[in-house]
């Protein structure tokens, strides 16, 4: 992998209600050129604060920020998200927009020609496996929970991303479709030689998709490292979490006949 970090964290901090509530606590990550890389922790842990800084959805009040070598604070928010690839819990999808005009919205506001745009849409939803002649024209109320995830991953990638951050965008789905959706986005992100920072709750999901795991609690980052450099950390919380994966392998195992038989 190369050194050269796509995104790097240095002692980051970030404080709500006038100092009271640390989201943040001087968290110092770098990520690499193509890797994938799963924050997990509970609800507070900061992890979701964590990822909103790196497109300045939110501003930070102390450290630095960089993205592709660039100092964030020094590039305008919006030009800087134009660069970055963003799915939201639940697709987080225009519902007055079309497919078509949802995927399109980015390529759009960077004036690529309508010709160009069209282009893309239906090659993103023949890439996230959608029917473009059915879907492209329909509103997202008019499709699935899976469906509406696959346009959120769409959309991100419509103006052809280096980096793309996803906040929870398989944890409203059936297990199905998760599970699904999940191995298309792995795949996606090998192909296209994406970097990739995902938040999750569910340590299972981070094992099975990412390169690397950071464990955060209480706006400290606690571990970072491979699923089985996990296996070998002292810290009783990333212990905790790993338990859970196990403890369903193992119950799995003994449930389910070996051969696969039913």
């Amino acid at each position: 992998m190369p050194a050269t970090p796509l995104i790097a964290y240095a002692h980051v901090g970030k404080s709500f209600a006038d100092g009271r509530v640390v989201a943040v606590d001087d968290v110092s990550l770098e990520v690499t050129e193509g890797e994938f890389l799963a924050i997990v922790g509970g609800s507070g842990s900061g992890k979701t604060t964590l990822l909103r800084l790196a497109n300045r959805l939110i501003e930070p009040d102390r450290g630095r920020i960089a993205v592709e070598g660039d100092d964030v604070s020094r590039i305008d928010p919006i030009l800087l998200r134009r660069r970055i690839g963003y799915v939201f819990q639940s697709g987080g999808l225009f519902p007055h927009l079309t497919v078509a005009g949802n995927i399109g919205i980015t390529p759009k506001l960077l004036g690529w020609p309508q010709a160009e745009i069209a282009a893309r849409v239906d090659e993103l939803l023949a890439l996230v496996r959608l029917d473009g002649a059915h879907h492209r024209d329909r509103l997202p109320h008019e499709l699935s929970g899976g469906q509406r995830q696959r346009i959120g991953v769409a959309r991100a990638l419509a103006a052809k991303p280096r980096i793309v951050l996803m906040d929870e965008p398989f944890g409203a789905l059936d297990p199905l479709t998760r599970d699904a959706l999940g191995d298309d986005y792995r795949a996606l992100h090998r192909e296209l030689g994406l970097t990739t920072v995902m938040i999750t709750h569910d340590m299972t999901e981070a094992i099975l998709l990412a390169d690397r795991v950071a464990v955060m609690r209480a706006g400290r980052l606690l571990a970072l490292g491979t699923p089985a450099e996990l296996s070998t950390d002292t810290d009783p919380y990333v212990g905790e979490l790993l338990r859970t994966p196990r403890r369903q392998a193992e119950r799995l195992g003994a449930l389910l006949p070996r051969d696969g038989a039913a």
